[in-house]
């Protein structure tokens, strides 16, 4: 693979966030690169979702900076981030339940356009949007399920039509906050796979519990502990780390997968 497929599309500079005197991130630095799937993991209270929320644009940081493509964004919003190509999944699944799969992805796809008026006026005789729709559904892993109805799906593909709805925004980061939560063991298979598709054209971040996962598909690992960055590096070396081992409570066996 080329330095040009794995250019850094985000790039976090020691940023930091206080709420009043508690440092809920402290100097925590991360590179998103395309090609690549990059896994945040961290005991509970770690500082992952403030981080995560940061990069999104849900949380401004109290200091450093954050770039996407050499350009700096520190001060945009979630929205105006997601404009220009970053897309978040949440822990909890956030689709239109009453909706089809497809209207739920077509959705998303006209939500880039400058005509919001238009989202639901003549819908399907946008058929731009419907091929982008059945693209994204498709990449998502969901091919033959566009005309169901979404509250009906299971959990897994509920959490794969949310990833499908963020493909439409022509997101080139995915920031992914544990996808595979609540997921059974098939399930989490798919999911996976869907994973190691989408890391071959875009930037990954993986917020994730699953450690058999985060092992199966992650490139690089950062572990936080205390709001800080502990270690970071390859899947071989994380899983070799003593002081890792020690911030997980002596759990060595969670990293012998």
């Amino acid at each position: 693979m080329t330095d040009t497929h794995h250019a850094a599309l985000l790039v976090a500079e020691r940023i930091t966030r206080r709420f009043g005197g508690l440092l809920a991130n402290q100097d925590v630095c991360l590179t998103l690169e395309r090609g690549k799937l990059h896994a945040l993991l961290g005991p509970n209270g770690a500082g992952k979702s403030t981080c995560i929320n940061m990069l999104s644009g849900d949380l401004p940081p109290s200091s450093g900076q954050i770039r996407y493509q050499g350009r700096d964004i520190t001060g945009l919003t979630a929205a105006q981030r997601s404009q220009v190509g970053i897309g978040r999944s949440y822990q909890r699944t956030n689709i239109f339940p009453k909706f089809t799969v497809l209207e739920n992805v077509r959705l998303a796809a006209q939500s880039r356009r400058q005509q919001p008026w238009r989202i639901f006026s003549q819908a399907m005789k946008q058929q731009w949007a419907i091929d982008k729709a059945l693209a994204c559904i498709d990449e998502a892993g969901l091919a033959g399920r566009a005309e169901r109805t979404a509250g009906i799906l299971s959990h897994g593909e509920q959490r794969q039509l949310e990833i499908a709805m963020v493909l439409a925004t022509d997101a080139q980061v995915l920031l992914l906050d544990e996808p595979l939560a609540g997921m059974g063991s098939d399930e989490s298979a798919r999911m996976v796979e869907v994973l190691r598709r989408l890391r071959e054209t875009r930037a990954i971040l993986l917020v994730e519990h699953d450690m058999d996962a985060v092992f199966a598909v992650a490139d690089t690992i950062t572990v936080m502990v205390n709001g800080q960055v502990l270690e970071s590096g390859p899947p071989a070396q994380i899983k070799a780390s003593i002081a890792v081992q020690e911030a997980y409570l002596g759990q060595e066996d969670t990293f012998h997968v």
